[in-house]
């Protein structure tokens, strides 16, 4: 329907053109053959004069000069008549070459009708003035009034032909002729380039740009060349720009770009743009490296004959219909985002982009035309450089700020040391650690600073020793001691579980075994302190077994029953809530636990039914098989994920990285 709409448009125009046109033509061929009439009048009038026995014989040059540029004017005329019949009924689409010469030389015939009307002219006026001096003595009158009316014909003859190049006439018309026609080639010519929204990095360069066909090159190049030597450049880029903007804009309808639109408030969250940033990398990169790749070429070899200038100017406004300062914008606007963690990371990926385009940008966007577009993409590095560089050094300050928050009231890990410990290893990593290099040395060049080594890795040590610290503090923030001993066993063995990342690589073995011994170490603590306390109820020699050695009576033994639940269900009532992260751990303290519990309280309770086989009140005490209680303790420290019901691990995980950054916002201040 467009195609079928842009064509009605072009034959509605096509038919008003030719209607002015014939009209145009109708009034030059009237002018026509008036001159033609009075041509043939001069020459009937000058011929007796130069038979005239006049006693002025020194004017004779001058009317022998006239009579022939009256007869150039007649030979100029016979040539104009098949060119004005050529350009009537001729159309350039079916011999384009052959019109643009019937023009060319329909413009020189004009020229020379002129220049010899004006020449004629001006050599009657001086004839004119000597035969009326004073002193000289007519010998015919009728010689004089021949001269007058003579005059009088190349003057109006020549105001004829001014006022022919003023309204343009039958050379205006073949010149619009000639631009109905460039636009018509281009418009044929003009096809949406097959942007494909799923177009990834990798088979972007399946795209094949089309080249333009020597043969319409010519025709492209004659018809500018013509019109230029006319002054009608202006028009003829207006087209190009017109036909070649709208077809840029036909091609990325196959993209959605409506992000570009969104507004700017909501890039106060980064995290609502993260996905747009991605599309926005790959947009850009598509546009450039073959939309505007495509018109560039274009431009430079339909415009080239005309110079740099000219296609340079055409270019730079089809660039802009082709959105680049939205996209532009767009990353403005990023860096305008409220600072966050997360946006260190977008701010990489912005640059990234901008770097691999970089040298397409050089190219594409040279010279004054493109002045604007090379602004904005340089303010926009520097806002991006800039931006990276400020939350990269405040990163340790700001995990410092978070140390008078609470700890997990279950004792697991704090999102903020989750957090941290992936995001130290996105920026270790090696899809943003070259990147983050590139930034910081820049920026150092810009305060005329060195780069050093190392600078990237004695950050994220800072980073590491910041939380380190947070942990301490955290952890006497618990009332419990049991419950701080969980939460630092969680820790620990979350650092000692980044070996072989590049957090872990970076802080060495030894740092790895520390948290490893640690870990260990608050585990005892936690086992000694809670389920090692009610050993010594269950056996009053405070071991592990119940030696059936012992003569107790019933009454204690009872006693010591009815004190282990209590105990028991205090402490698992306590403890049902508390966590730990790590599935293997969480294996083993379980499996330690009933390692300890179980097989004494087995002794024990074969022990209380050989005692008490015969006292039914006793048995009311007994809460708990053996099976139970096994079940029970192994059903401690389980991850509670009912928060987020049934939801995949990847979609857990994202959610809990975007909180933890949220908790992780910077402050403009530190």
């Amino acid at each position: 329907m467009d195609n079928i709409e842009a064509t009605r448009q072009f034959l509605k125009s096509s038919l008003e053109i030719s209607g002015a046109i014939a009209s145009a033509l109708d009034d030059s061929g009237s002018r026509l053959e008036i001159l033609n009439r009075k041509c043939q009048s001069l020459e009937a009038t000058l011929r007796p004069i130069c038979t005239q026995n006049l006693s002025f014989l020194d004017i004779g040059d001058q009317i022998h000069g006239v009579l022939c540029s009256a007869a150039a004017v007649l030979k100029v005329f016979d040539a104009i008549r098949p060119l004005e019949n050529s350009l009537l009924t001729g159309e350039p689409v079916s011999d384009l070459f052959t019109y643009i010469s019937d023009t060319k030389k329909f413009e020189e015939a004009l020229k020379l009708l002129t220049d010899n009307c004006t020449l004629a002219v001006g050599w009657l006026q001086e004839i004119l003035e000597l035969l009326q001096q004073e002193k000289a003595v007519i010998s015919n009158e009728f010689c004089l009034l021949h001269v007058k009316k003579s005059l009088k014909v190349l003057q109006e003859l020549q105001a004829m032909e001014e006022v022919a190049h003023l309204d343009g006439g039958l050379l205006s018309a073949a010149f619009d002729k000639l631009e109905t026609e460039f636009k018509r080639l281009l418009i044929a010519n003009s096809l949406p380039l097959p942007l494909s929204p799923l177009t990834s990095s990798t088979n972007q360069q399946a795209i094949t740009i089309p080249s333009l066909p020597a043969s319409l090159t010519g025709k492209l190049q004659a018809i500018i060349e013509r019109l230029h030597t006319n002054g009608r450049l202006d028009k003829i880029k207006s087209i190009f720009v017109e036909v070649r903007g709208m077809n840029a804009r036909r091609s990325l309808q196959a993209l959605d770009l409506s992000y570009l639109e969104i507004p700017k408030a909501k890039f106060e969250d980064i995290h609502s743009i993260e996905s747009h940033i991605e599309q926005w990398g790959k947009h850009l990169t598509l546009v450039t490296n073959h939309l505007l790749q495509m018109e560039y070429s274009f431009s430079s070899k339909i415009f080239e004959k005309i110079g740099a200038e000219s296609w340079k100017g055409c270019f730079a406004k089809i660039a802009l219909e082709s959105k680049i300062l939205s996209f532009l914008q767009f990353g403005k606007d990023v860096t305008e985002s409220k600072t966050d963690p997360i946006k260190l990371l977008k701010l990489l990926e912005v640059f990234s982009v901008l770097k691999d385009l970089r040298l397409k940008f050089n190219k594409l966007f040279s010279g004054e035309a493109c002045e604007e577009i090379r602004t904005v993409t340089k303010d926009l590095i520097s806002r991006v450089i800039n931006g990276a560089c400020e939350i990269f050094w405040q990163l340790p300050a700001q995990v410092k700020l978070q140390r008078p928050s609470s700890p997990p009231s279950d004792g697991s890990v704090p999102r903020l040391v989750s957090f941290v410990a992936g995001y130290c290893n996105e920026l270790l990593g090696d899809t943003y650690r070259p990147l983050l290099t590139q930034v910081l040395e820049i920026h150092l060049s810009w305060k005329n600073e060195a780069y050093e080594e190392g600078i990237i890795f004695s950050q994220v040590f800072c980073i590491v020793k910041e939380i380190a610290v947070n942990l301490d503090a955290w952890s006497k923030a618990h009332e419990d001691i049991n419950l701080s001993y969980i939460f630092m066993m969680n820790n620990h063995c979350h650092f000692q579980n980044l070996k072989d990342t590049m957090l872990g690589n970076m802080m060495g073995d030894s740092w790895l075994k520390a948290h490893e011994q640690y870990k260990d170490y608050y585990a005892a603590l936690y086992l000694r302190h809670t389920w090692g306390k009610l050993l010594p109820i269950l056996n009053k020699k405070e071991t592990l077994s119940v030696s059936v050695s012992v003569a107790v009576s019933s009454s204690d033994m009872a006693k010591r029953l009815n004190s282990f639940n209590v105990a028991f269900d205090e402490m698992y009532k306590r403890q049902s809530n508390w966590v730990i992260s790590d599935e293997t751990l969480r294996e083993k303290v379980r499996k330690q636990i009933v390692e300890g519990i179980v097989p004494s309280y087995r002794s024990f309770m074969k022990n209380y039914s050989l005692t008490m086989e015969n006292d039914e009140k006793a048995m009311k005490y007994v809460e708990y098989t053996e099976q139970k209680l096994e079940k029970m303790l192994c059903s401690l420290f389980e991850l509670k994920m009912t928060k987020y019901g049934s939801m995949k691990q990847s979609q857990f995980m994202s959610k809990i990285k975007q909180m933890s950054a949220q908790l992780f916002t910077l402050a403009t201040p530190v």
